[in-house]
Formats: structure tokens, sequence, C-alpha cells
């Protein structure tokens, strides 16, 4: 029988580093699979099946899923070394009025309204738009995770106090999830070891764990004498 195996998909700029170490301490019969996708096609790998759960960016079409957030992450624009607003540790958007910023086709952000002036095609990628950038091109609003994941020396970056933020999921098919599933929502949710819900309760041994409904004791009847002689 081949041994089971967990898959997890992750998109860029997502490090699931702790989760995988807790997972390989608790269960290290059971290899854990990393599977990075496209922030674009995360959603749909678990619906395939391709995986048993991923760690993406909202906003995500949540049919078929369920979702439980873990973290929000940091708005950043990543600007040449000498640029103008390095001045300062913290930007807003309309600090950025009067430059060219890129919008790749894999951004996550929702904005209503994108700052600056647009770019007149979209990059295909973020890391695309990181060598626009460099280049010259104009700046570029992104998750600081994906500002660190393509750092560059002759780039840096700076936190915009009024983006959009954008917020990192775990997301797994709907219906009733598996031992290994149930195992990995509790190591992320930061369950011990020892925690009564690290390994769920089959629902039989669940309906056993319930509280009889005591009943009134029935009174007891006398027991009759013997007849007693005179």
């Amino acid at each position: 029988m081949t041994a089971p195996t967990f898959r997890l998909a992750y998109v860029p700029g997502v490090t699931p580093t702790k989760w995988v170490r807790i997972w390989n301490e608790r269960l290290p019969r059971v290899p854990l699979e990393l599977i990075p996708v496209p922030a674009a096609e995360a959603a749909d790998v678990v619906r395939a099946g391709e995986a048993e759960a991923a760690l993406l960016r909202l906003p995500i079409d949540r049919t078929g899923l369920h979702a439980i957030a873990m973290y929000t992450e940091t708005t950043v624009v990543v600007v040449p070394k000498d640029h103008l607003v390095t001045a300062a540790d913290e930007v807003t958007a309309a600090d950025l009025a009067d430059d060219v910023v890129l919008r790749p086709l894999d951004d996550m952000l929702a904005w209503e309204q994108l700052p600056g002036h647009p770019f007149a095609e979209r990059p295909a990628t973020t890391a695309l738009a990181i060598e626009l950038v460099a280049a010259g091109v104009g700046l570029l609003v992104v998750p600081q995770s994906l500002a660190r994941l393509h750092h560059r020396k002759d780039l840096t970056y700076r936190t915009i106090v009024d983006a959009p933020e954008s917020s990192v999921v775990l997301s797994w098919p709907e219906g009733e999830p598996t031992e290994l599933m149930e195992q990995f929502i509790g190591i992320v949710r930061g369950r011990t070891a020892n925690s009564s819900r690290q390994t769920p309760t089959p629902p039989k041994a669940k309906a056993a764990k319930k509280k009889a409904p005591q009943t009134a004791k029935k009174p007891q009847r006398p027991q009759p004498r013997g007849n007693r002689r005179r």
C-alpha cells in the first residue's frame, strides 16, 4: 500500500516553512509535498484535487472551497533606490500621482483606483514587472512578501499606508475534511500535539461521549416482612 502524502500548494511570497517543520515533527511517516503554484491558479489546483490544500491570497472564487484567515500582509511600493519616495519611511497613494504604476496580470490587490498613471501594457507576471521597475519604466505596488521575494540590490520599497491589503488564507475542498487535513488545520491554528482536537474523533465516538440524560430513580418497594408468630 502506498504511504499517504499531504500535498500543500502555495503562492509566491508565502512561506510555509514553520508549518512544514511542525508537520514533520508530528507526522514523520507522512511526507508533506510542497507545490508552488501561480497565484491565479491556486484555487483551481485545490478544486481539481491536485493538492489537499493551498496557502493563497484573497480575493478568490470560493466556490467549492473552505477558507480560514491566516494573516494580513503589508502593502509596499517597489522603487529604484534613488527615487524621491525613499526620503520617507511611509508613503500614501497620492505620493505616486506623478509616476507610472505597473499592474501585472497576477496582481491580487483589490484597488478601486490604481494610483499614478497606468503603463501601456500590463506585465504578465510580478517578476517581469520587477524587471521593468529596475529598468526605470515605472513603480510597482505589491504585498511586502513579494517585494522581499524579488529583492534586487538596485531596488527598495516603502510601505503605502492607504493601499489595499492582501489576506493569506488556508483553503481546502468543501465537505468533511480528511484526518490529514484536520491535522494540518490544527497545526496552522496553533494547537498543541496533545490537543484533544488534534486528532478528529469519529462520529460514533463523539456520540458516545455525550452525557446520557439522568433519569429519576424508581422508588424501591419495601420488602414484605415474614408473618410474626404470636
